[in-house]
């Protein structure tokens, strides 16, 4: 692992991944190159494109799933959405509180139908799961908290009662081991910790749940083969979860593939091992009890100042502070940010 940060560049002690990821250094390069190429006119355009199949290949080796399983967008919200929309009318929800908005709207969306969320907090998931559940919507770990989920206890509830799973993983996935192949539908932003450019999402579908789905988005990216079926009837979409694929933002998923490929070489396990044990060593730093996520959340009084007067970057989410550790940290960014916390001189 001690190679690995010189792949990153920041310049300050970044504690920030729950809000953006940064790029390594393969990534920024083939972005760079692409849009120096874009600005100067050299190329068309196919070869951009044609990189997001090439991305998909690697996300779907990252998360267990095969490849025809995999549908690409630009948001979860707009994958969940497609989701949402073909539970059926009446359908009972059971997600969590608290829950993160892009994953609770598509379905609150459904009201009119009569569709109904309840929320119970993470670790009553699995319990809650009775009869009259239809789908379980849970986020994998969650952005506020850190809070990961029994993934596990939930599938074999959900299981149980024959409610679908429906679980978004941008929280997890990237330093967190997930099968993604275990869920109906597991949606991830790649922004945070897989460390791409904002605007690539990645939606894995189980066959019953796309069989439920009308690609109510599908456009020209969508069809069977996008650079010939450009033109008029009939509906001739791709196999598999590719029906629901959206028209992809060319540079952003130019600098996806090389991120999502850095990640494989690497291996998820080593990343979450290096992760958490950074992670505790700050837990353990601020006198906490050892958890189980890179995420770690603490009400220390005036936290995010403390840390930016040092030039350490984290964030603040319900009163909270919030930093979270990934490959390009070191003992040395804990150690530099509990002395921010804890010992910081008097002005």
């Amino acid at each position: 692992m001690s190679a690995i940060p010189d792949l990153w560049h920041p310049e300050t002690v970044y504690l920030n991944t729950a809000s953006f990821g940064l790029p390594p250094d393969p990534a920024w390069e083939a972005l760079t190159r692409a849009q120096e190429d874009w600005r100067h006119g050299r190329v068309s355009w196919e070869h951009w494109t044609m990189v997001t199949g090439r991305a998909r290949e690697q996300y779907a080796r990252l998360v267990g799933a095969g490849v025809d399983r995999v549908a690409v967008g630009s948001t979860v919200s707009g994958l969940i959405g497609q989701v949402a929309a073909a539970i059926g009318d009446g359908a009972r929800v059971l997600s969590t509180e608290p829950e993160f908005v892009s994953l609770l709207f598509p379905f609150l969306a459904q009201a009119d139908r009569g569709v109904t969320v309840e929320l119970v907090p993470v670790d009553r998931v699995a319990e809650a799961v009775d009869a009259s559940t239809d789908v379980v919507a849970v986020s994998a770990v969650q952005s506020s908290t850190g809070e990961v989920a029994d993934l596990d206890a939930i599938a074999a509830a959900a299981a149980a009662h024959d409610a679908f799973t429906v679980i978004d993983a941008t929280h997890a996935i990237g330093w967190l081991p997930v099968d993604a192949s275990r869920f109906d539908a597991v949606a991830c932003a790649c922004y945070k910790w897989l460390m791409c450019p904002r605007g690539t999402a990645f939606l894995v579908l189980s066959e019953r749940m796309s069989e439920r789905m009308t690609p109510h988005q599908a456009g020209w990216f969508a069809a069977a083969d996008p650079l010939k079926d450009q033109f008029g009837p009939p509906l001739r979409l791709g196999a598999g979860a590719r029906a629901f694929d959206t028209s992809p933002a060319w540079f952003s998923w130019v600098g996806t593939e090389p991120a999502l490929k850095l990640l494989n070489e690497i291996g998820v396990q080593t990343v979450y091992e290096h992760d958490l044990n950074l992670a505790n060593r700050f837990r353990r730093g601020l006198g906490e009890p050892e958890g189980n996520s890179a995420i770690v959340t603490s009400a220390i009084e005036d936290a995010t100042q403390k840390l930016a007067r040092a030039g350490i970057m984290a964030a603040a989410r319900a009163g909270r502070l919030r930093a979270s550790f990934h490959l390009y940290n070191t003992e040395a960014d804990v150690d530099a940010a509990l002395t921010a916390l804890l010992h910081e001189p008097r002005q």
